[in-house]
């Protein structure tokens, strides 16, 4: 996925910037980029973080920079901050989101002949340099910006400084992910994590609104460009995604996922020894379940985190699962001759939980009830890249309807959580992880925990539904209202 931060102060400000950035370390995978203006120019630096901690890539860079200005990015893939020039002047870009018709842009911009790419990523064109030059085709940044919003499909959030030292942030067209503004005495910090403000002293001022352009300076913010809509917030972030002591559009993620697990525990109750959840992000979610159903917390599994990066950073998958196999380490007494309950964010391909309940069975598990915080996931996030699934195929829930029907199965026919297809589904994953049993969050029970409105959430990895198309419906259901989105969408 990806994050970033910025911060324009009176002073200097490259210490708020770079621990800022590294509070976004949890969003990204690959790559960390800083750029400050300083007195004579641009400073940049950007490295590898796949294996190592963005603190320790970045203190040489630390000590060196200043400036009262800079942005600061945590990258999926692509190298970046990028520093450009063009008839709208030098600046420094970083973006985060999913150009997915970025092979479409490219054509049209090589149509014009008078475009070329340098900044090619993993040999391909970098697609934060493809939003530079679809801004830089227009006569100002910010209607260069506008452009670049309507012309993208996915999504794309970025921060953009200036060489006289001004930032301009720009949330993406539906607001998939959070931008947020913060202020302290003498200084201004834009942000996607809003846990990055407390412990360097900034307050919470404001959220962007979806499409909405800002210039900040160290004494407040200008709207460039005005909102647009509708909002679509990714509702992942309050089940894997964000941190739990951040907050999106003012629905705090740890509290959250209290209530999903609360609300797991009153659909699907089971007698069991305790309740645990797989680190991190299911922790939350089983301490929900636990207070909801009066069964005792316990971790069966420690995670060891000194060393082992989080799970799907490796591009392969069998270094994705060895990792998540070493950084578990069981606890035997917590788990010989027990029921129990382990709640989790959700379930993609379904290789690492297999492995992890064959573990535990293997170490003496009587009884082994999933509960997992999300509905099935049946489509692939078109948005912010969270999987690295190269296929829908890939997903669980797909194999699972392809040996059931082939490969022209309808879909949506498995969006029911009571319809016969979908217990087969869920019934058949069951069996095939070798659990006791299985069961999904409810989208009603997931929208509720997470507080907002169905119409400003973006539920399109359960649904199909995308409120970026005409009509909202992309799965061909036949149920859905246009916009899907609007109505509580889809056959449910």
């Amino acid at each position: 996925m990806g994050g970033f931060f910025g911060a324009v102060a009176a002073d200097d400000c490259v210490t708020d910037l770079f621990y800022g950035t590294d509070y976004h370390s949890h969003l990204g995978t690959m790559r960390g980029g800083l750029a400050v203006r300083a007195e004579k120019g641009f400073q940049r630096a950007i490295h590898d973080i796949s294996n190592a901690q963005f603190r320790t890539k970045f203190e040489n860079d630390f000590r060196r920079f200043e400036g009262r200005s800079g942005i600061g990015v945590i990258s999926d893939n692509e190298d970046q901050p990028l520093v450009i020039s063009s008839h709208l002047g030098l600046y420094a870009i970083v973006t985060v989101g999913v150009v997915t018709n970025h092979a479409e842009l490219t054509r049209e911009l090589f149509a014009g002949r008078s475009v070329q790419f340098s900044e090619m990523s993993r040999g391909g064109i970098n697609p934060t340099e493809l939003v530079a030059t679809l801004i830089n085709s227009q006569a100002t940044l910010a209607e260069g910006v506008r452009y670049a919003q309507q012309k993208i499909e996915g999504s794309c959030s970025m921060l953009i400084l200036t060489d006289t030292g001004d930032l301009y942030a720009a949330r993406d067209r539906f607001g998939r992910t959070p931008v947020v503004v913060g202020r302290k005495e003498g200084a201004v910090a834009v942000a996607m994590e809003s846990c990055s403000f407390p412990n360097l002293g900034y307050s919470l001022d404001r959220e962007l609104g979806p499409g909405e352009l800002v210039r900040c300076a160290c004494d407040g913010v200008e709207t460039v460009l005005p909102p647009l809509g509708p909002l679509a917030v990714c509702s992942f972030l309050w089940v894997y995604f964000g941190y739990p002591s951040s907050s999106y559009e003012g629905r705090n993620v740890e509290m959250s996922r209290y209530r999903c697990g609360g609300a797991l525990a009153r659909r699907n109750p089971v007698d069991a020894d305790s309740v645990g959840g797989v680190p991190d992000s299911g922790v939350a979610h089983a301490l929900g379940y636990a207070a909801e159903a009066g069964i005792r917390y316990a971790r069966p599994f420690v995670k060891y985190t000194p060393t082992w990066p989080r799970s799907f950073m490796p591009p392969d998958q069998k270094a994705r699962e060895l990792i998540a196999q070493m950084k578990l380490i069981p606890i035997p007494g917590l788990i010989q001759g027990k029921r129990l309950v382990f709640c989790d964010d959700s379930i993609v391909r379904g290789t690492q939980l297999r492995d992890q309940v064959k573990r535990l069975y293997d170490d003496g598990a009587r009884e082994i009830h999933m509960r997992i915080a999300c509905p099935p996931l049946l489509y692939q996030c078109r948005f912010l890249n969270f999987s690295r699934s190269r296929s829908e195929m890939d997903l669980a829930t797909r194999r699972i309807i392809r040996e059931i029907e082939g490969d022209n199965a309808d879909v949506a026919a498995y969006l029911d959580p009571d319809g016969t297809p979908y217990r087969e589904m869920v019934g058949r994953i069951r069996q095939r992880l070798g659990l006791s049993s299985l069961a999904y969050q409810r989208l009603d029970d997931l929208v509720e925990a997470i507080g907002l409105p169905r119409d400003q959430l973006c539920t399109y990895c359960w649904t199909g539904e995308d409120v970026s198309k005409p009509g909202g419906c992309t799965h061909g259901c036949g149920h859905c209202p246009a916009p899907c989105a609007a109505g509580g969408g889809g056959a449910r």
